[in-house]
């Protein structure tokens, strides 16, 4: 089975979606399935307003086609709501095409936190461009919910993966101040790293991640320690110096660094919002408060054994056969139309 995902979400960004989307790739090749990528590279880009780390694709509808009927393949996946996710969508609406889609982000409340956008207008377009779709792949229960009660149709559950292989308990010190709480992520406003920075806490606040925000909030808070973006070992080994993981966000779907830290041995404190809760929901790895700082200090009693034995039951086979299955469920694609793309190492298409 050979599968095509659109997505404005990639290589050399560091987010959720990015990882996601290449850990289940991978993982889907244990079980015969190939996973080709349409991606900005294949395409001139512009920096995003407000985010000049962050690049639009600008691409032509003519290549979108041509990128498409070039190959052969038997599913479509559009992953973002971009400009390569509208074009995809748009070209499969054309050709009667069915394809599946997920939701990622909450870009309801991430743009109208940086403009004068209702939210209504925001969820009223994304019914739009879901609409269409033969299954909206939500990450967890509670955001399959919110989706149908928003309206959203064709809701299906899409799970979250870790590499605990790579993600793990070892010994790493930083020589900081113990006990060193962790933020891992964009530094953003809609991240809501305030909240954490502003504790009193005990020991030291690490930040590893980069973003718009960073230079300000390193100045605002010179006593954290703000590492930049990490990747690999590196990251690996930020985690494993740490002693309690922080999510402060209250908008974020899933948070796939918190299956991360949870692998690393690291509880979590975040506030009682629906991704952590979702991710956490009743085992005793994490502490969950409206008071953030209650729900830290809480987070340090916790068994790291507990975090770790809890990370391993997520994997990312289990992850992609979800994927798989549900863009399996489709109507068969008619074999004029098909595309089947000779996967080369990334697995794009160019």
């Amino acid at each position: 089975m050979h599968i095509l995902v659109a997505t404005d979400a990639w290589h050399p960004q560091v987010n959720g979606v990015v990882r996601t989307l290449t850990m289940m790739a991978e993982a889907a090749k244990a079980f015969g399935v190939e996973v080709s990528f349409l991606t900005p590279l294949s395409f001139r880009t512009l920096a995003m307003p407000s985010y000049p780390d962050l690049r639009l694709a600008l691409p032509v509808r003519t290549k979108i086609a041509r990128l498409i009927e070039q190959a052969r393949l038997d599913s479509i996946h559009i992953a973002t709501e971009g400009p390569i996710g509208l074009s995809v969508r748009r070209y499969c609406r054309k050709h009667g095409l069915p394809f599946t889609t997920s939701f990622h982000t909450r870009f309801p409340e991430y743009i109208s936190a940086r403009f004068p956008v209702p939210e209504a207008w925001i969820w009223k377009a994304l019914r739009w461009f879901h609409g269409a779709s033969q299954a909206v792949m939500a990450a967890t229960p509670a955001l399959a919910s919110e989706l149908r009660m928003r309206g959203f149709r064709n809701v299906v559950l899409w799970p979250r993966g870790v590499d605990t292989s790579h993600f793990h308990p070892r010994p790493v010190d930083f020589g900081l101040t113990r006990p060193v709480f962790l933020c891992v992520g964009r530094v953003a406003v809609e991240k809501n790293l305030e909240a954490f920075l502003d504790l009193d806490l005990p020991g030291t606040k690490m930040v590893v991640g980069d973003g718009p925000a960073r230079a300000a909030l390193a100045r605002r808070y010179p006593q954290a320690v703000f590492l930049g973006a990490l990747q690999g070992e590196e990251l690996a080994e930020a985690y494993a110096a740490a002693d309690v993981f922080v999510f402060p966000s209250k908008t974020d779907t899933f948070g796939l660094v918190l299956l991360e830290a949870l692998a690393s041995g690291l509880p979590v404190a975040a506030f009682p919002v629906s991704g952590p809760r979702d991710v956490i929901g009743s085992a005793l790895v994490g502490a969950l408060n409206d008071d953030l700082r209650i729900a830290c200090l809480a987070a340090t009693t916790i068994s790291p054994q507990a975090c770790r034995a809890f990370a391993e039951r997520h994997t990312w086979e289990a992850s992609a056969r979800a994927f798989v299955q549900h863009t399996g469920n489709v109507r068969p694609l008619d074999r004029d139309d098909a595309v089947q793309f000779a996967v080369k190492e990334p697995r794009l298409i160019a």
